[in-house]
C-alpha cells in the first residue's frame, strides 16, 4: 500500500454508473491513500498549527494550508527579529552593549537559515 499515493497522484475521476472494474480500483486506491495520509498528518502535527489550518479532506489541500500557515509564521518571526535589532541603540561603545548587537544580528542570521531549510 502507498500511502503517499494520493499526494504523487492527481485525484482520478469519482466512479459512476459506467466506470470500468479498472477504474473503480484505481479511485478507491487514491480515495484510501488520501484518507490515511489526512488521519496520520492530522495526529503528527501539534495542535496549535492543526487549529489555525482549515479542515480539508483532501491531503494536497492539507499540506497547501500547512505550507501557507509556516510562510506566513516565518514572515511575523523575521519581522519580530528585525524590530528588536533595529531598536537597539548604540549608546556607548561599549564590549557589552556591542556584543548584545552582534549576538542580535546572528540569531537574525540563524532564524533566516533554519527558515530557509523549511522552505526548501
Amino acid at each position: 500500500m502507498d500511502i503517499d499515493y494520493a499526494i504523487r497522484k492527481d485525484e482520478p475521476p469519482t466512479v459512476t454508473n459506467t466506470s470500468t472494474p479498472q477504474e473503480i480500483a484505481l479511485y478507491e486506491r487514491w480515495e484510501r491513500s488520501n484518507r490515511l495520509s489526512v488521519m496520520y498528518i492530522k495526529t503528527k502535527i501539534s495542535a496549535g498549527i492543526r487549529g489555525s489550518v482549515d479542515q480539508h479532506d483532501k491531503i494536497r489541500d492539507l499540506l497547501k494550508a500547512i505550507d501557507d500557515q509556516f510562510v506566513s509564521s516565518e514572515k511575523a518571526l523575521a519581522s519580530t527579529l528585525i524590530m528588536k535589532f533595529s531598536s537597539l541603540r548604540l549608546t556607548t561603545i561599549r564590549k557589552q552593549g556591542f556584543r548584545k548587537k552582534t549576538n542580535m544580528a546572528g540569531m537574525v542570521a540563524v532564524e533566516r537559515k533554519q527558515g530557509f531549510r523549511a522552505c526548501g
